[in-house]
């Protein structure tokens, strides 16, 4: 008899069970990591890419980071003086807000800022950010690197990708087997906020405009049980 089609009622109360716990170990593997390191820093993250994260996990793969919802976060480090685990920790929940994560470190203060302050990864960007300069596409033969490249050094678009780049808003065309521009199409402009059909071309003529960038924010050490703010240009206020 074959399987019934109709719809069935799915109880959510596992997933529920499953999230609540899951909230419940990172409160407790903070507060633990509250107490097995020496500073904590709140950092934030321009153009989030868990790849380039990853390589910072490695490279402190003797402390320990947490990227969990700010709630969870500020709770178990404490809101207020009566709530915080350890002194000073609820000055260091403030800065607990939007795309931000916490490092907990045994390391030297300068190290951390000084490998922060020089770390940064160029990719493609995503449709919502905006552009970091003008990009145009030069009338002519459309070659891979859309310019970018001397001609010498480049080899023309495959004509297989013109329908592609047609349907994503190039005005292109085939002729003799080569995809063609009658004039210069500009794919975006500097600041102007990016769309798909906007990144998917980027992509395609290799063209990274995402900084992948880690901020610290403030910190606190378990001798001073005192905040630092870092501000953006590196210089540190008590």
């Amino acid at each position: 008899m074959p399987k019934s089609k109709r719809s069935k009622v799915v109880h959510l109360t596992n997933v529920e069970k499953k999230t609540k716990e899951e909230r419940k170990q990172q409160f407790d593997n903070i507060r633990e990591a509250c107490d097995r390191y020496t500073t904590i820093f709140v950092f934030g993250v321009d153009n989030m890419r868990n790849t380039y994260l990853k390589d910072v996990r490695s490279h402190f793969a003797d402390s320990r980071i947490f990227f969990s919802k700010t709630k969870v976060m500020a709770k178990a480090l404490g809101q207020s003086a009566s709530e915080e685990y350890q002194p000073g920790l609820a000055d260091l929940s403030k800065y607990l807000a939007g795309n931000v994560g916490l490092l907990f470190t045994n390391r030297d203060i300068k190290e951390v800022l000084e490998y922060f302050e020089n770390f940064s990864e160029m990719d493609f960007a995503r449709a919502g950010v905006k552009a970091t300069r003008e990009f145009t596409v030069p009338a002519g033969v459309v070659y891979s690197r859309g310019g970018e490249l001397a001609v010498e050094d480049d080899v023309p678009m495959p004509h297989s990708l013109e329908v592609t780049v047609r349907k994503w808003g190039m005005p292109t065309k085939l002729h003799q087997g080569k995809v063609m521009l009658d004039n210069d199409y500009t794919i975006c402009r500097d600041g102007h906020t990016l769309n798909s059909h906007q990144t998917a071309l980027l992509k395609l003529f290799g063209v990274a405009m995402a900084e992948f960038k880690i901020h610290v924010k403030a910190y606190w050490t378990a001798s001073s049980q005192e905040v630092t703010e870092v501000q953006a240009e590196g210089a540190m206020e008590e």
